[in-house]
């Protein structure tokens, strides 16, 4: 859950910075860009951390 806490503030930096960018601010730019690959890569990390959970919790079902 704290990967999701992660990604939520960092959507919202993302949509702020990405206004600035378009209001005229080019360094709101750089940081928006940053954002989106700092936000990929927490996806990244909530699809294996869910895959994880499901796997464990397959497992679990095999066993009992």
């Amino acid at each position: 859950m704290e990967t999701l806490e992660q990604i939520k503030t960092l959507t919202e930096e993302l949509s702020q910075n990405t206004t600035k960018f378009y209001k005229g601010n080019n360094s709101a730019g750089i940081r928006a860009r940053k954002n989106a690959q700092d936000l990929k890569t927490l996806l990244q990390t909530l699809r294996n951390e869910i895959l994880d959970e499901r796997k464990k919790e397959d497992g679990n079902e095999s066993i009992g």
